[in-house]
């Protein structure tokens, strides 16, 4: 990222934070047998299939109602979005969060979400390795 950081890092962060919260699971190590490279790419993939509810950490089940939940998800899609530019800033995130009534806008694909891409090749030794190629996006902001 050369370095260049702002406060749509820490939107990112949060949005990311709030995905862990709301599934149970960690962003880091997140591996998934179907190609998805991080929880934030698994969970775009989700909304895309309007399946959220999938992501839906078990234990929140009793205390949290779908439309909460549902919420939670897309304020954290939009947090996660590819281009800065177009993340909340935490007020907006803060606003979204405590009054339902609040229109959100459509989230877009969010960064670091491409899918990773099993390799097959052969070594000059004859032996077949296979290897992982991660695609990912980085977005820089300058004042």
């Amino acid at each position: 990222m050369e370095g260049i950081f702002s406060v749509k890092s820490d939107v990112f962060s949060f949005g990311v934070l709030l995905l862990e919260i709301v599934s149970g699971r960690k962003n880091s190590g997140f591996n998934r047998t179907d190609s998805h490279v991080s929880l934030t790419g698994y969970a775009w993939d989700l909304w895309q299939k309007n399946d959220c509810t999938e992501l839906m950490d078990p234990l929140l089940a009793a205390s949290c109602s779908a439309i909460t939940f549902l919420r939670c998800i897309q304020v954290a899609l939009l947090c996660v979005q590819e281009s800065a530019a177009d993340r909340p800033n935490m007020l907006d995130v803060v606003s979204m969060l405590t009054n339902e009534t609040v229109p959100l806008p459509t989230p877009q694909q969010p960064a670091f979400s491409t899918a990773r891409s099993l390799l097959v090749e052969e070594t000059s030794t004859g032996k077949i390795e296979s290897c992982t190629e991660n695609g990912l996006s980085i977005s820089a902001m300058e004042a």
